[in-house]
């Protein structure tokens, strides 16, 4: 079954999804030992763990404003060390108060993944914080501040820094067209979902 999501993509066209995601009841999203999945516009409880669902109206829509914006510091950011031939990106895990971990589900299992962490390719001049809050947001309609440096991952295109970060807004149903679902997920079962191998680091690292 073939449907579209809601929000046109990059080139303003509607976007088919060949195999879309499912959603789960509303009472997942309380049970901390459950996976909770939201498709696009879909219906969540008005608030989760003492934060609320709401769409993020003022997030930035330059790069200078992602730069700029609050919640990328305070903690030790160590060097980044690209790697020869391959793009800088930055990501990030979200943690949940309840000890779930937001993940996201790339549009038509896009690169490989049915589902992984929010993480994009680094603009000229950007950093890379700031670079990984914009893709939260951007992947998982997540507002979220950076907690502190995971690890830097050399990836099949990308070498890759991991930040953690906690969810301080934003409303996951509000998610943009290059995700097809969201979901928040207990740790124990990050490996049924993240199959890609090249996560396979960092669920390791967030399981033990």
């Amino acid at each position: 079954m073939t449907s579209f999501h809601p929000k046109p993509d990059e080139h303003g066209e509607r976007l088919a999804l060949h195999a879309p995601s499912q959603a789960t009841s509303l009472d997942s999203w309380t049970d901390p030992a459950r996976t909770a999945t939201v498709l696009p516009a879909g219906p969540l409880p008005a608030s989760l763990n003492g934060i609320g669902f709401q769409p993020w109206r003022e997030a930035p829509r330059m790069d200078a404003g992602w730069a700029r914006l609050a919640g990328q510091q305070g903690f030790e950011d160590p060097p980044f060390v690209p790697a020869p031939g391959k793009r800088v990106a930055a990501g990030v895990v979200i943690l949940e108060d309840d000890g779930r971990i937001w993940v996201v589900h790339p549009s038509n299992a896009f690169g490989g993944y049915p589902a992984t962490f929010p993480k994009g390719t680094v603009d000229a001049g950007m950093p890379l914080p700031a670079t990984a809050i914009r893709e939260a947001w951007e992947e998982s309609g997540l507002r979220v501040v950076l907690t502190g440096f995971l690890a830097d991952l050399t990836r099949s295109r990308s070498r890759t820094r991991y930040y953690l970060g906690r969810r301080v807004g934003g409303c996951p149903s509000d998610m943009g067209w290059e995700s097809q679902a969201v979901s928040l997920v207990p740790r124990a079962q990050l490996g049924k979902l993240l199959v890609n191998p090249n996560d396979a680091p960092l669920v390791a690292m967030l399981r033990s």
